[in-house]
Formats: structure tokens, C-alpha cells, sequence
């Protein structure tokens, strides 16, 4: 891999120590997920058993209006189901069938625990192995949690790829598996550019219908395209898979080492590898240098929120000219983080976990440029006059791969520019 980057730092942050909190945290419910997920799984329906609390948050974080016929719903649990003066479990079987009834195309069920039913020990587990008996072979039903209670809101999309790993055939064909739910046309942008090199076949997870046909095995190999997907990982590498370890595909570089590693384990020649990325890389490289203007030289302060905080730490401190002054991430995970911390240099602080008001203390004796976090700290880091970056919006936004790399260095340096107009504004 050649490239137009600095060169690999003497000393990355593999070797540094990591801060371990374990106190209060700030985090958005893992029942978010569904958000992103119904659009990429076209004959699946994601079923919440939770609280009219839950309902509401799905269809504000959607946008949906109440008449719509989304792939999503909550089963509300009422009074009598949290008192146990009903049997929730049949409850549970009632609204399936009518769901089903009323919905045949559905064809891959899952049912996603919240807060609520994981407090009054629904076993949700066990219905699902129920239904997907009473169904199949027209409906497979599964189970995954999207509680926030001690998980940060892009482990829903984790949990629901780990659950469904173990269910997919075996294979013995050499795959790649792209693992990770990106945009249709991001999505489309990498298979292209992985056709142009040759290497195939190529499926995707979480696939568009159940129908597709891929499987597991000894012989497949995957890369990860988003870095909080450590369950399914290991569900993958339980079913005998190998990661092919790469910095993420943030950036022009995040996504050269992503490509070439992939690249590499399929023996694609160096100038067939030169001749497909050329092009592109340089429309990243130039949109990356336009959008991070403003940024170089500027300090930012990661709160732990999304899994995403270590390869962005690593493309705005590389690529865009920022300093880390801390990087927090909710879990590290080494075997996917390692490839990002080697090439990010030395100097901020890595923790993991959050206790949120030593945090606080940290950034705010730090006063970084730019802190990203979520939105319950935000707001008031702005009144106290701090610039910030909603993590949310970095997962929500199309940002991985070349095409993408000049927007993802752009919603960095928004709210700076802003920043400075207002500031602006107020001296005149």
C-alpha cells in the first residue's frame, strides 16, 4: 500500500494504558439500531417487547408517521404483564400470529428485548426457538437484545449480527463476508471496487433477504466495516470464519489499508491494486484537504458513545492535522481495534468505559476545540461555550470509503466554522 500519508507513527497506542471507568454513563439505547437495520433487511421485521417508552423513541428516532406500515413495532408491555397477573408469554404468541397473519412477507422475525422485559426476566430466548418451530420454514425467528442498560446504542446492530451467524448454513467456499450495515450506495462502492480487483464472491451481513445464499465456513473470511461489531466477531471466528484484520475504511488511508488488506489475502497483484484505487483516492485525498480546513492544528475531545472513537481519532489526527486529547470508547476490543492504534501516535489519553463526571472534569480542564458526545452532553457543553459533534450523527451519516471521505472530514469542521461565524457576529 503506498499512499500520500505521514508515515507510521514510531509509537502508536497499542502499548499505551488504558483509563478503565466504571461509573455513571451517558449512553442512547441500543434499540436504535432497528433504525438502519429494517432498511437493509427487506423481508425482515423487528418486533421490540418493551414499554410504550420504547415505541415512542423508535418512531421519533425514525420519522415515522403513525399510519405508516414500517418493518418495526413495539409489543407493549401493560400493567398486568409487568405484575405478572399475565402470562406474557402468551401474550407474545398472540401478537406474533396476528402479525404474521397480517404481514406474510415477512420472513425473518426478530424479537428485541428492551429494558423492560429484560427487568421482569422475559425469556425471549426461548420464544423465539418456540416460534421459529411453529413457523418454518416460512418465518425464522430470532433474538437479540437492544437494552441500553449497560450498552451503547450501536451494540443493537451487533447483537442482531451475532444472533444470526449461528443459524446461516455451512459452507466450504472460499467468501469474503463484508460484516456491517452501511447506506446502499456505500455499500455498492465497495463491492465495485472489490469486483474491479477480482476478488469474489463477495456476500454482505446482514444480507438484503434470508433468501440469499451464503454460508460459513473454514474457508470464509471476513472484513468489518464498522469497529463496534466485536460479538458477532466472535460468533463469526466461533463458526470456524477468519478476520482479516485492517484499519477501518475511514478516510483515504482507513480505506486504502482496508482495501489492501482484503486485497493481500486475496493475492490481487500490486498494480491491478494501484490502477483501481488510483482514481478514487485522489478525489478523496482533495476533498479531505478542502473539508478539514479549519481543522489543523485544532484539538478534539472524545467522549465514549459510538465504538466509532479510535479510527476517527486516527483519520482526523492523520489525515486532517487534529490532536487527541482523549479518546474514550465504551469497549476496546484489541483483535479489531489493533490495526487503528498502531497508526494512532502516542499522546491522548485511551479510556474505556465512562464515568461521566470525571469525565466532564477531564474535558473541561482540557478545553478542547472540538468534543464529540452524545446529545445529553452537548447541549450544555455549548452553553458553557464549547464546540461539539453529536456522535449519533457520525453513525446516522454516510462516511466510510473514499467517496465519503471528504463529507466525514466536513461534519468535523462544521461546527467550528460555525462557531467562529458566531463569534464573529458577536463582535460586530
Amino acid at each position: 500500500m503506498t499512499g500520500h500519508f505521514p508515515p507510521p507513527p514510531a509509537r502508536g497506542c497499542s502499548d499505551t494504558p488504558v483509563l478503565k471507568e466504571r461509573g455513571q454513563h451517558e449512553v442512547f439505547c441500543g434499540l436504535t439500531g432497528i433504525i438502519w437495520l429494517h432498511r437493509k433487511m427487506q423481508d425482515a421485521f423487528f418486533l421490540v417487547v418493551g414499554s410504550r417508552t420504547c415505541a415512542h423513541l423508535l418512531q421519533s428516532a425514525a420519522g415515522v408517521m403513525i399510519f405508516a406500515e414500517p418493518r418495526f413495532a413495539t409489543a407493549i408491555l401493560e400493567e398486568t404483564d409487568l405484575a405478572g397477573m399475565a402470562d406474557a408469554q402468551e401474550e407474545l404468541d398472540r401478537v406474533v400470529t396476528q402479525l404474521l397473519e397480517r404481514r406474510p412477507d415477512i420472513r425473518q422475525l426478530f424479537l428485541v428485548g428492551s429494558c423492560p422485559s429484560e427487568v421482569i426476566k422475559l425469556d425471549l430466548g426461548r420464544a423465539a426457538e418456540r416460534m421459529s418451530a411453529q413457523f418454518a420454514p416460512r418465518v425464522r425467528v430470532l433474538n437479540y437484545s437492544g437494552s441500553g442498560i449497560e450498552t451503547t446504542f450501536t451494540q443493537g446492530e451487533d447483537a442482531c449480527l451475532a444472533a444470526m451467524v449461528p443459524v446461516l448454513p455451512d459452507t466450504d467456499s472460499r467468501e469474503l463476508l463484508l460484516v456491517g450495515a452501511l447506506p446502499d450506495v456505500v455499500e455498492q462502492q465497495a463491492l465495485d471496487l472489490l469486483e474491479a480487483m477480482g476478488i469474489g464472491p463477495v456476500r454482505v451481513l446482514p444480507a438484503q433477504s434470508v433468501e440469499d445464499d451464503y454460508g460459513i465456513g473454514p474457508n470464509t473470511v471476513f472484513a468489518l466495516t464498522q469497529p463496534f461489531l466485536s460479538d458477532t466477531h466472535a460468533a463469526l471466528t466461533r463458526r470456524g470464519a477468519r478476520h482479516i484484520a485492517a484499519p477501518f475504511p475511514f478516510g483515504e488511508e482507513g480505506t486504502t489499508a482496508w482495501l489492501s488488506a482484503v486485497a493481500a489475502e486475496f493475492d490481487v497483484p500490486q498494480d491491478l491494486f494501484e490502477s483501481v484505487t488510483a482514481a478514487p483516492r485522489a478525489r478523496a485525498r482533495k476533498a479531505v484537504s478542502q473539508a478539514s480546513e479549519g481543522l489543523r492544528d485544532r484539538s478534539v475531545f472524545f467522549f465514549p458513545d459510538s465504538q466509532l472513537e479510535i479510527p476517527l481519532a486516527r483519520f482526523l489526527t492523520r489525515e486532517c492535522g487534529m490532536a487527541a486529547v482523549e479518546v474514550g470508547v465504551p469497549f476496546l476490543h484489541r483483535a479489531i481495534m489493533s490495526p487503528d492504534l498502531d497508526l494512532l501516535a502516542e499522546g491522548p489519553t485511551l479510556a474505556e468505559g465512562q464515568d461521566v463526571d470525571k469525565q466532564l472534569a477531564r474535558c473541561r480542564a482540557a478545553r478542547p476545540d472540538l468534543t464529540v458526545c452524545g446529545l445529553g452532553l452537548a447541549n450544555p457543553l455549548e452553553a458553557e461555550g464549547m464546540a461539539t459533534k453529536w456522535a449519533i450523527e457520525l453513525v446516522f451519516t454516510p462516511v466510510h470509503f473514499y467517496e465519503q471521505a471528504g463529507d466525514l472530514a466536513g461534519l468535523f469542521s462544521r461546527p467550528l466554522r460555525r462557531r467562529g461565524l458566531l463569534k464573529l457576529e458577536a463582535a460586530e
